[in-house]
């Protein structure tokens, strides 16, 4: 929900009746509270403040304090504590436990809490009905990290096997709503930037991440350095690297020793980085020892792994698979504890330089390296470093795999929410300037039922109509005169509100993706008769699926062994490939081997059929 910056219409303090209507609303919404926990959230003697947001959302905290509980559509009907007041009062809301810490990772990364991730304990899963708030946390951690509201009950979860959505997350730690405070905080040393675990003085000497360790590639005897390792370790899987985001601040008691490690790293250099024995380091890095680190792992990568047939290649696949491996062993590397914060920002500041060349891609709106210098005098200096044979075997591997993958093809048909939908979409806090695909749009319109409460006592497979419901789905496709329906079945209201979002696709094919309007355009392939009763087949449409044009042409000229030749449909159509003869048959299936376009996607038309 708060995953987006949306600034307050207005901010006002809670007049005495506004005051004791909240606490009688918390005090029945959530029943484990007593006065004394109200007390603590709510001081009695304390001016309480409600900024009001477009969004309806209304956030309720203390003056000068922290914000305690946000109601999700202002009317009272569906109000949440925050993370803050959950840290506060812990057992404010029941809890479910993730099965490690590791799972946090997805939470606080804006994900929805699925049954796979909860441990379930030797009592069984425990009795909720659907719409329950709950909170998540992690073993050995009192404090939540995210709170949201059940999507169905234990009994309906059983059925399904434990399997789907369990916990709607409305809000987390590390969310919008966490980083608007100005005093914001962390309960204890077990949450950390994009994970959170255990809190240490809870946990046991044999501690259960060996797995962790493992998997990260560190080895350790000290358990608390493992524990460090892996935390670290897991910035580097975070999907949204160049996002910009303020460190956590590190306790006073490991002051001296980060002066004293920092001080000693002035003189930066690799292989004096990977001897280094301290899997936590990356904490007691400067903000310059960062830079420096990133443009040390930047040449290395251009002298060893970057080739110039590579290029051009997006900034988000040079970051993972050319710098990332080339930092040294033992240590993270996090773009966020740089100076530059976004990845976008650092290769532009290189580019500045004249070491590389890079261009912003409108499009997909991430930049894209073009070219690299290598008379400039960075790279001309620098010596790379030797890799062991394992790791360039390895980077062999993957390179030979993108190869391969680099004509994967895959075609998802998406939608945007409409001016005829958009009240539902506001209304359930979900963003009416996304895609969604059709179960996640589904999701939404089932969402606004739940809330309203709109399923038939008599006949629960019904769904009642209200204005704002009815609208959405038949304002304007009713002929006049027509009365309008109070009721549609649950099976047709899904398709139904889907039919009324505006239709997009998006087609990925290797590392490059495109979003586009409408629905994705069939490829045309045409074989007709012309003079001297020759044949040639025609090939148009194929850009849809991100495929060139010149490049298929000369592919096909060395198939089949025939000319080709790529011309301009009239009108700004897009290309056309044309081959001498009739291939159409042999075309087709190329098109569905080589490039993985599926067969309902091909149209095919023989003109010299008599």
């Amino acid at each position: 929900m708060f995953k987006k910056a949306v600034e307050a219409k207005s901010q006002q303090r809670l007049s005495g009746a506004d005051r004791k209507k909240l606490k009688r609303t918390i005090k029945d919404k959530f029943p484990r509270a007593s006065d004394s926990d109200l007390d603590i959230l709510l001081p009695p003697k304390v001016e309480i403040t409600v900024a009001k947001f477009q969004t309806r959302v209304h956030v309720y905290a203390v003056e000068g304090g922290f914000p305690v509980f946000f109601d999700v559509d202002g009317r009272g009907s569906d109000i949440f504590p925050t993370v803050y007041a959950l840290w506060m009062v812990p057992e404010l809301l029941p809890a479910f436990i993730l099965k490690g810490g590791e799972v946090s990772r997805y939470v606080i990364g804006g994900a929805d809490l699925m049954f796979p991730g909860i441990l379930v304990p030797p009592e069984g899963l425990p009795s909720f009905a659907a719409g329950e708030t709950w909170a998540v946390k992690v073993p050995e951690n009192p404090a939540p990290i995210a709170v949201g509201s059940t999507t169905m009950s234990s009994v309906e979860a059983l059925k399904a096997g434990l399997r789907g959505k369990a916990l709607r997350i409305t809000h987390y730690y590390r969310d919008l709503l966490w980083e608007s405070v100005e005093g914001r905080y962390v309960p204890n040393e077990g949450f950390l930037e994009d994970v959170v675990f255990g809190h240490p003085s809870l946990l046991s000497p044999p501690s259960q991440d060996t797995d962790l360790a493992e998997a990260s590639g560190e080895t350790s005897n000290d358990q608390q350095n493992n524990t460090k390792s892996n935390e670290a370790e897991g910035s580097l899987d975070v999907s949204e690297l160049p996002a910009d985001s303020s460190p956590l601040t590190r306790p006073n008691s490991d002051e001296n020793t980060e002066d004293e490690i920092t001080a000693g790293m002035v003189d930066l250099k690799l292989h004096n980085i990977g001897s280094s024995n301290e899997p936590n380091d990356q904490h007691t890095l400067s903000t310059s020892d960062v830079d420096l680190l990133l443009d040390k792992c930047l040449l290395q990568a251009l002298h060893t792994t970057l080739k110039d047939k590579d290029l051009p290649i997006p900034g988000s696949t040079l970051w993972s698979n050319h710098v990332l491996p080339c930092r040294p062993s033992g240590m993270t590397l996090d773009i966020k504890k740089s100076s530059y914060k976004k990845l976008s920002k650092w290769l532009q500041a290189k580019s500045s330089t004249g070491l590389i060349s890079v261009k912003e891609d409108k499009h997909k709106k991430e930049v894209v390296l073009l070219s690299v210098s290598r008379k400039h005098a960075d790279y001309s200096s620098f010596k790379p470093e030797k890799r062991p044979v394992e790791k360039t075997e390895q980077s062999s591997v993957q390179s030979a795999n993108e190869v391969r993958s680099s004509k994967t093809l895959e075609v998802a048909e998406i939608y945007k929410p409409s001016v005829h939908v958009n009240p539902i979409f506001s209304s359930v806090g979900a963003d009416t300037g996304n895609l969604y695909t059709a179960c996640e749009a589904t999701d939404v319109v089932f969402a606004y039922v739940e809330r309203e409460n709109l399923v038939k006592p008599t006949n629960k497979s019904l769904v009642v109509l209200d204005a704002m419901l009815c609208d959405a789905l038949f304002k304007g496709s009713i002929k006049k005169g027509t009365t309008y329906p109070t009721e549609i079945h649950k099976k047709d209201l899904g398709q139904t509100f889907v039919n009324r979002m505006q239709p997009h696709h998006v087609v990925t094919r290797g590392n490059e993706s495109v979003v586009r309007k409408g629905a994705l355009k069939t490829i045309q392939i045409m074989t007709e008769r012309r003079q001297g009763n020759k044949k040639v087949t025609k090939l148009s449409g194929m850009e849809s699926f991100l495929i060139d044009a010149e490049a298929l042409a000369s592919e096909l000229q060395k198939k089949f062994a025939c000319s080709t030749t790529v011309g301009e449909l009239p009108g700004k159509k897009g290309p056309e490939v044309l081959v001498q003869g009739g291939v159409i048959d042999d075309l087709g299936r190329h098109l569905v081997e080589q490039y993985g376009v599926p067969k309902r996607f091909i149209e095919v038309l023989d003109k010299t059929k008599r």
